[in-house]
């Protein structure tokens, strides 16, 4: 891995008393110590000066050693690309890059996203929106305020005449009410209206109770588990996926669907 960049570190290591911590050399003691004869020194300035000569159009401040030692391993979790180093027992929530500036990180969990597609039946998720619109993969909650303030949004933006097709999926196993809830939009005679009255705020004093309803949040959850959606919201636009309401993400999906758009009705006006 050439780069690693938004770096977190977890370790499941106990701190061992009396063994010395590290610290993070200065280039300048590094000199001295590779001028001695430091096998390690040599090892950490070659590396400093490596790091120089291939990311050079970034500055460092300082370098040093880092607390994890030995291979790393990449996973996925919560539909996230995250890393492992077993020797340090180290978690890291990381972003990482070529030399030539692409987020290696980026491509792996689109790609998972694409493999956790082929899971999702289209046909079986509660549809809201026009048919012709931009489609987006919903996984939500009734109870999820975000989720509740990504409804507004949508709202918001096809009022300015930029709807979307929203496949919906109940995620039931974080909230306490959010199955009852998704039951009642599901045992609905207008479901998008009992979605839209439930996603303001709004409770009925009793909620619908239906066996296609109850067996439909039991499948959800099973997608969700199958998918691996561990957060509310959890979108999929045009194939990527997108952790929670990320609003400039969003935006820029609908400016790609915009221009094309825009382009044929130029194309189709009378002339």
């Amino acid at each position: 891995m050439a780069g690693v960049t938004a770096l977190a570190l977890m370790s499941a290591a106990p701190a061992h008393a009396g063994e010395p911590e590290h610290v993070a050399a200065q280039p300048q003691d590094a000199a001295r110590a590779q001028a001695h004869g430091d096998p390690l020194a040599n090892a950490q300035a070659e590396a400093e000066q490596q790091l120089h000569q291939t990311f050079t159009n970034l500055r460092f401040e300082d370098f040093g050693p880092a607390p994890v030692e030995g291979p790393l391993y990449q996973a996925t979790a919560g539909g996230k690309i995250i890393y492992f180093a077993p020797q340090t027992e180290h978690l890291l929530f990381a972003t990482v890059y070529d030399r030539n500036g692409v987020n290696l990180t980026a491509l792996a969990q689109e790609r998972g996203a694409s493999r956790r597609l082929k899971a999702i039946d289209p046909a079986k998720a509660l549809a809201i929106g026009p048919v012709d619109a931009p489609t987006v993969i919903e996984f939500t909650d009734p109870d999820c305020p975000y989720c509740q303030a990504l409804d507004r949004y949508w709202n918001a933006k096809a009022a300015e005449g930029k709807p979307v097709r929203r496949l919906i999926f109940f995620v039931s196993g974080i909230h306490p009410t959010a199955a009852a809830k998704a039951e009642h939009i599901l045992c609905s005679p207008n479901r998008e209206a009992a979605f839209k009255a439930a996603y303001s705020g709004q409770t009925p004093p009793v909620l619908r109770q239906c066996a296609a309803g109850h067996d439909k949040v039991a499948a959800d959850a099973e997608l969700v588990a199958r998918v691996g959606v561990s957060g509310t919201p959890t979108l999929i636009a045009d194939g990527k996926l997108i952790s929670g309401f990320q609003q400039a993400e969003l935006e820029a999906f609908l400016d790609r669907h915009a221009k094309p758009a825009l382009a044929k009705a130029a194309t189709d006006a009378p002339r």
